[in-house]
């Protein structure tokens, strides 16, 4: 085998190197086994200004290349030389090439090793800088994104504005900055503010001048950032630094928190002294944070609206709860149809009369149809039986008037009533019903006898004219006027699921309550009804006792005559 000139010849099993490295424009250099430089080619010194023949490795080259030379012989197996008495190892295969990387001057070098004659290595290193720049970017991006999923995941766990608020702040002062605050917009003359830094959150109300933070005030109307290099830090008044904060600000960024057609905030982020200042890309990000931000605390903020609104008018839509009014006992019960929800088309008020002596007037209803559409008919039959409370005393007119303004209405539907007006007399409730297509009240005596009221009439909201009997019922102490729905004895279970409740068993379980207060009576009344339905599909359900106290009081209050008589 001929050798070119310029080549040193290879020992058995070892790859030669050529001497045309030498003249290569990527630095290159041979290294022995103790890391000595055996050759240096021109581009190596000049990179490394010290490398020369005969030089340390150590001495003239990064730390991470000569940690990398050591690997390598070791992996190889190669020693200075054998120990003494000992005869020379024979050299081992080549091994797989691996490359070595690491900073230099401001830029990065792939070194790659290659095993030459006699246990030396040869290193070629080439300009690293372009492709560790790409890669540092997509680790960067790809640790954003996973940011940006955890930070949606953890703000719409919750539609609770402070815990997203709370969280903004933690994930900012975790991720993008040595501290985060979160500044919602101004509610009367004062904004809500959460900090966040170093593991901590607090929370506070500052009535503050946001013009005193540059790009703050603008930040707030949901006007664009301005670039952090505008904003002086050591000029940020005292309530955006936190407390113990360890130093002066370096950096600041403001960003406003975009919501859902109104701005829910805004976002401040600090860096502190002698960190690195934010970047261009810093800023970027932290505006595709705040706007995951803004939209979970401007999602949080319109729920709880919603929610506050809700509870308003659902709390003039729910049932009333019911006690002694005037010498008489009132109790009363609702479920409706499904267990999801609070109000549906079944429904019943107590109206006190306007001195003890004055009746009290009982309306209890049933509404076409369920859920929310019925509840809105039943708020506005409720509403407008409560206007005409001064006719109170003729149930026919206010039967009438009811009618006509229901079937004027734009919706197609109607609804069943009973009125009650309860006056106490003496030891005795005297009582006027008038049913408007609805189930008769039930009377339950002492003798445990149920009676049904003598009254009848034509549902309201269908027909132009209304017309309805109404029956006068006098109640011993102790006796109860049952209002029920259809809902019960409607009600559809048992033992084969699909029998109903009926009148005959609504009247066998009321004969067992003779004496017993009214909400006893009603208690025993849904308790029945609930078991035999089950988690069976059914109606509203709604029940109102009226009882004639087996004694009652009268007293002075307010220079008004309360009823005390016992029987």
């Amino acid at each position: 085998m001929t050798v070119p000139e310029e080549s040193p010849v290879q020992q058995q099993g070892m790859p030669t190197v050529s001497a045309s490295w030498l003249r290569a424009p990527y630095p290159s250099f041979v290294v022995d086994p103790d890391s000595g430089v055996v050759e240096v080619n021109e581009a190596a010194t000049r990179l490394f200004p010290g490398m020369i023949t005969g030089a340390w490795l150590d001495d003239v080259a990064p730390a991470w290349l000569a940690d990398a030379h050591r690997r390598f012989v070791r992996a190889a197996g190669r020693h200075t030389g054998p120990p003494e008495g000992h005869p020379a190892a024979p050299e081992p295969p080549s091994l797989p090439v691996q490359a070595a990387r690491g900073p230099h001057d401001g830029r990065m070098f792939a070194a790659h090793p290659t095993p030459s004659a006699g246990g030396d290595v040869a290193w070629w290193l080439a300009d690293d800088t372009d492709r560790h720049a790409a890669e540092e970017a997509l680790r960067d991006e790809r640790r954003r994104a996973l940011l940006l999923t955890e930070a949606s995941s953890r703000l719409l766990a919750s539609l609770n504005v402070d815990r997203c608020m709370e969280v903004t702040a933690q994930l900012a002062a975790e991720h993008l900055a040595d501290a985060a605050v979160v500044v919602a917009p101004r509610n009367g003359r004062r904004h809500t503010v959460v900090v966040a830094a170093d593991g901590r959150t607090s929370r506070h109300q500052t009535s503050m001048d946001s013009s005193l933070v540059p790009g703050l005030a603008e930040a707030l109307q949901g006007f664009p950032p301005v670039p952090s290099r505008w904003i002086d830090p050591l000029a940020l008044p005292d309530w955006v630094v936190p407390d113990g904060w360890d130093g002066p600000v370096g950096s600041v960024v403001v960003t406003p928190l975009p919501g859902h057609g109104v701005p829910a905030g805004a976002l401040i982020l600090l860096r502190r002294d002698g960190h690195a200042a934010f970047t261009a890309s810093d800023e970027l990000f932290g505006r595709l944070f705040a706007a995951r931000a803004g939209a979970a605390v401007s999602a949080a903020r319109m729920y709880s609206e919603q929610a506050a609104v809700t509870q308003t008018l659902m709390a003039e839509l729910l049932p009333p709860r019911l006690h002694h009014v005037n010498g008489v006992d009132f109790a009363g019960g609702y479920r409706a149809a499904r267990d999801s929800e609070r109000i549906g088309g079944d429904f019943y008020d107590v109206h006190p009369g306007a001195t003890p002596h004055s009746p009290s007037l009982v309306v209890l209803g049933d509404v076409c149809g369920k859920g929310l559409e019925a509840a809105v008919l039943t708020g506005r039959i409720r509403t407008t039986l409560q206007a005409m409370l001064p006719l109170a005393g003729d149930h026919q007119q206010m039967l009438r008037l009811l009618n006509g303004s229901l079937v004027t209405a734009r919706h197609t539907r109607f609804a069943t009533l009973v009125l009650a007006s309860v006056q106490r007399e003496g030891g005795r409730a005297g009582l006027r019903l008038t049913s408007a297509g609805h189930p008769p009240p039930l009377i339950v005596r002492n003798t445990g006898e149920v009676e049904e009221a003598d009254t009848a009439g034509t549902l309201v909201g269908a027909l132009p004219e209304v017309s309805a009997r109404t029956a006068t019922v006098d109640l011993a102490p102790g006796e109860t006027c049952v209002l029920y729905t259809d809902g019960i004895t409607e009600a559809r279970g048992g033992p084969l699921g699909g029998d109903m409740f009926g009148e005959a068993r609504l009247r066998s379980a009321l004969g067992e309550c003779a004496g017993l207060p009214a909400e006893a009576v009603v208690e025993r009344v849904q308790m029945l009804a609930s078991q035999w339905v089950g988690d069976r599909v059914h109606d509203d359900m709604a029940v109102v006792a009226i009882t004639a106290p087996h004694s009652t009081h009268l007293t002075a209050v307010d220079g008004r005559t309360r009823g005390r008589f016992t029987a």
